[in-house]
């Protein structure tokens, strides 16, 4: 069973929501800003054929709205695993 401890944050890339993910504290959820796996996942996803990142694009993290919360639970449940989740705000490109 999944449990929710934490608060639901969102990552933002040059302003526009892309994904939602779980963190302790807003401290905790900056932090994802900074590591290098996250800018180099996200270059190589595209939605509609464009990536979602450039090696030059702003990644900031806001607390989630209701709508994000709730994409972010649902693909919570669904994976049923204690590994940090990253639910996806928008329509990703099959790879």
């Amino acid at each position: 069973m999944t449990v929710f401890s934490g608060f639901v944050f969102a990552m933002d890339v040059d302003g526009k929501a892309t994904f939602a993910f779980e963190a302790k504290n807003f401290p905790e959820a900056f932090e994802l800003c900074k590591e290098d796996w996250v800018r180099e996942d996200l270059i190589t996803m595209t939605s509609n054929g464009v990536p979602l990142c450039s090696s030059t694009a702003k990644l900031t993290v806001r607390r989630a709205d209701e709508a994000e919360i709730v994409i972010y639970r649902d693909a919570a449940l669904k994976a049923q695993t204690e590994d940090l989740i990253l639910a996806y705000l928008l329509e990703l490109d099959q790879e």
